[in-house]
């Protein structure tokens, strides 16, 4: 039998009911009083609380003043109150915090009935629109796991809250939240960039579904993400629209017919490649850390600075105009160059050449889906299967981006057949770089070509050998050679005999020889010169790792686009090597200057040699291998270049030169093996020579920059070389000239 609860036990009962109520509300007192002194960790005070702490991007500036691009940790735009569309607003209020209008940062009412809820198991959030504000700005950790964590976090954001009420308005509040609000992945910070991301718009031009989207990924900014997971994203959204309808903010018939609409998202991600100029941005915020270290820069605490949060102003010598002109060059031109490469091999595979055969085994062991096939403990038989199962995918092409179902296998071989690219123009007198294109996408192929990446440089190499034979060997750029092939020593007793291209039949003078590209007749001036000699000189030029063996008059070197484009410079610049400097200066968010950067110079060429050289590079143009800058591209102003194959016709390269301009083309695939057929197609008057024309017409087209078609200036004194050839008896023999120079 069930005994009966006597009047005295109710009363006991009631009695410890309230002392435990009382009990829990002195502890919380007791707690939010110690968290107000400060007992658990300092709240910010009223100065803080009208500066909230930002992470604030550090910007890269252009030689024109025009921001090139940002490095952030928080893809973040902060808006006005007016640029917010009020279906935001309605959205926000509707869903988050109903009575937002009426509370002074805490809903008590509201906070009570949550704990009730989550007493009998239903679990929600008590948070107001004020106290998320509090956590977004004010804490560095986001959300505690911790329950005892959590439970002084929840009492700091209290306090924080009934601060801000204090001192903003409730427009002001609500601004400062939606800027605040993290919308999921690809860095999406705030409702400006959420309206961009999601549906390339701005935020007052959001219509209500749309809002009612954005609104709804606050409570779970991934789980509700609409281009991830589009099914749960939009019962979120008709879950928004119906407490829209329930606060009155649209009607019946307009919630109704608003929950039949799609999502209709114009999907457009912003990431840290966003702007111009990715790739230098990439190479120059590495430079920039070293740099800061290296000189032990150091913030006023002494910390080191943080590039994605310290907000920067980082000024660069480059020139937006002239980048967004490279960056089309190579954009219009490579187009044409990818169906020409395609054509080449026309009826063959690629990859059934020796040298090809294991890229792809090599390309689909080197990527992330095999890495992680193989975290997931799968064989190699099941991973060969997956990579021919047909996947969804976005793949990168000249026409744009292409959505498609293909075998990851295929994709390994589209990406191996993919031309890459690069380009670098700079001025050589200060050595400013005006335009760096390190490669064709930085989204989908993030390795520099222009500094990072070197290449082997071929015929480009060439000058360097001629240079040494006319300013330390006292040759002249009319001295006649037989242009028949040479045996040089290979350094292990035994020799060899480079192979001519396109040999022209001789005895021709060497200025034609460097015109034409003679194999012939640059090894048989490496021959009177030494390797030693070219080395030390192509090194002194700013070319590092360079080894002293005769192959190197042929390119068997690599260098970086970078690097030749500097060596170029000398010859220009009368015999002057200036380093190529890209970055100026760096201020910090408050426009302190905290580090500034000078070129090095030095002198490595006599200025007779160096105009000698410059002059023999116009012939090149004029009637050499970079002849068709003048019939094709109509630049028929003075302008010396070199162009430069190398070995399977694997690397495209043409350096070109102007008084006030040294540009560098790189043209190839991402590995060697890769390469076009035939020399016809391959060789770098055709793959490079081209975007440097492009390049060129852009900018003598644009009226606003300074570059004139002039011709180079004389070395001090005039020039004490003969340069017209016809000048001198066709009919001396190389032996006659070299009896002379030998002395017999």
């Amino acid at each position: 039998m069930k005994s009966q609860l006597t009047q005295q036990d109710i009363n006991r009962y009631t009695i410890r009911f309230w002392k435990w109520i009382i009990g829990i509300i002195a502890f919380g007192a007791i707690l939010i009083f110690s968290i107000g002194l400060g007992l658990f960790g300092s709240l910010p005070d009223l100065r803080t609380l009208e500066n909230p702490k930002s992470n604030q991007a550090s910007e890269v500036i252009s030689d024109d003043n025009v921001v090139l691009g940002t490095y952030y940790v928080q893809n973040r735009s902060n808006v006005r109150y007016d640029e917010i569309s009020p279906n935001v607003i309605n959205a926000l209020i509707a869903t988050e915090d109903i009575r937002f209008y009426n509370h002074s940062g805490i809903d008590f009412k509201r906070t009570f009935t949550i704990i009730f809820y989550n007493l009998i198991g239903k679990r929600q959030g008590a948070s107001t629109i004020t106290q998320q504000l509090a956590l977004n700005m004010f804490s560095e950790e986001g959300r505690s796991k911790s329950f005892l964590k959590r439970l002084i976090q929840k009492s700091q954001e209290l306090i924080v809250a009934v601060k801000l009420e204090r001192q903003y308005t409730k427009e002001e509040i609500l601004t400062m939240y939606l800027n605040t609000v993290d919308f999921g992945s690809y860095n999406t910070y705030g409702i400006k960039s959420a309206a961009r991301t999601y549906f390339s718009t701005t935020p007052d031009k959001l219509k209500p579904h749309q809002a009612a989207i954005l609104i709804g990924m606050l409570k779970g900014p991934s789980y509700y993400n609409p281009h991830r997971n589009p099914e749960r994203a939009l019962a979120r959204r008709n879950t928004v629209l119906e407490n829209m309808n329930k606060a009155s903010y649209i009607s019946d018939e307009d919630s109704e017919k608003l929950k039949q609409l799609p999502l209709g998202l114009a999907f457009n991600p912003t990431d840290h490649a966003d702007g111009s100029a990715a790739y230098f941005r990439a190479v120059l915020k590495k430079d920039v850390q070293q740099t800061l270290e290296e000189n032990s820069i150091y913030k006023a605490d002494n910390t080191p600075y943080d590039l994605d949060r310290d907000g920067l102003k980082i000024y660069t010598t480059l020139n937006s105009r002239m980048q967004h002109y490279a960056e089309e060059a190579q954009k219009e031109y490579m187009k044409t160059l990818q169906v020409s490469f395609k054509n080449s091999w026309k009826g063959r595979d690629p990859f059934n050449f020796k040298e090809a055969k294991g890229l792809i085994d090599q390309g689909m062991k080197r990527s992330d889906r095999y890495k992680a096939l193989k975290d997931e403990g799968k064989t190699e038989e099941e991973i060969l299967e997956d990579f021919r199962t047909p996947a969804k995918m976005t793949i990168f092409s000249w026409r744009g981006e292409i959505d498609t179902m293909m075998k990851p296998i295929d994709s390994i071989k589209y990406y191996k057949l993919l031309l890459r690219n690069a380009v670098m123009s700079m001025e050589p007198q200060t050595g400013y770089v005006r335009a760096w294109v390190g490669g064709i996408d930085f989204n989908h192929f993030k390795y520099d070509q222009v500094k990072v990446g070197t290449r082997q440089v071929g015929s480009t190499a060439k000058p360097f050998t001629y240079a040494v034979a006319i300013g330390n060997g006292g040759f002249s750029p009319c001295f006649m050679v037989d242009n028949l092939p040479v045996s040089i020593d290979a350094g292990d007793g035994t020799s060899y005999t480079p192979r001519a291209y396109r040999s022209l039949p001789g005895p021709l003078t060497l200025k034609k020889a460097l015109a034409h590209s003679q194999n012939n007749s640059t090894m048989f001036l490496m021959k009177q010169v030494g390797a030693t000699a070219v080395s030390t000189l192509a090194k002194n030029m700013g070319v590092p790792n360079v080894p002293a063996v005769p192959s190197i008059a042929l390119g068997s070197f690599e260098a970086s686009v970078y690097d030749m484009v500097g060596a170029y410079s000398v010859f220009v610049n009368h015999g002057i090597w200036t380093e190529p400097i890209y970055l100026l200066r760096i201020e910090d968010k408050n426009g302190n200057v905290i580090y500034e950067r000078k070129p090095r110079i030095k002198v490595v060429l006599d200025e007779q040699t160096a105009y000698v050289m410059t002059d023999m590079l116009k012939a090149v143009v004029r009637e050499g291998t970079g002849v068709r800058l003048g019939w094709k591209y109509k630049l028929t102003n003075p302008i010396g270049g070199k162009t430069g194959t190398t070995n399977n016709n694997s690397d495209g390269w043409f350096m070109g030169i102007t008084p006030q301009l040294v540009t560098g083309v790189w043209t190839g695939a991402e590995d060697r093996a890769i390469h076009f057929s035939s020399t016809d197609f391959g060789e770098g008057a055709n793959t490079a020579l081209p975007i440097f024309g492009i390049y060129m017409q852009k900018v003598y087209a644009d009226q606003t920059l300074r570059y004139t078609k002039g011709d180079f200036p004389l070395p001090k004194g005039g020039v004490t070389t003969t340069l017209d050839c016809g000048a001198y008896s066709k009919q001396q023999s190389v032996e006659t000239e070299l009896d002379k120079k030998l002395g017999f």
